[in-house]
């Protein structure tokens, strides 16, 4: 039996403080638009599947069945998260962090919530 524990206790992530939902919509602002599709998919999904701490055992393997992908896309988009300050990462154990501070938007960086929804569907924003 894996035995979980936050891999980092000081970013256990919480609740929003604005809205009322698991992922913080900071995320869609600030992050989303500099992460590939499927580190958005993957992120998500952690998201959805992760304890109270944010941490999640889900393997490769069942990632990419669940997500449609191929188990070298769900390592690239890990990699992705983990180099955005976004997840941490020591098999088996994921930890889905709270947000870094708020970063200052950069002219041009904005994405809609609907040209998100649409890049992860495969359209054209």
């Amino acid at each position: 039996m894996v035995r979980k524990h936050p891999l980092v206790p000081d970013r256990i992530r919480r609740p929003p403080r604005d809205g009322f939902s698991w992922v913080d919509r900071r995320f869609l602002r600030e992050h989303a638009p500099r992460l590939s599709r499927d580190a958005i998919a993957l992120y998500l999904f952690l998201c959805a599947v992760s304890d109270k701490d944010g941490l999640s055992f889900w393997g490769d393997a069942a990632i990419a069945a669940r997500l449609r992908l191929e188990e070298a896309a769900i390592d690239r988009a890990r990699d992705e998260l983990v180099r955005g300050d976004l997840v941490a990462y020591r098999a088996p154990l994921l930890q889905v962090l709270a947000l870094p501070e708020r970063s200052m938007p950069r002219a041009g960086a904005v994405e809609s919530v609907g040209d998100i929804f649409r890049r992860l569907a495969g359209g054209a924003p």
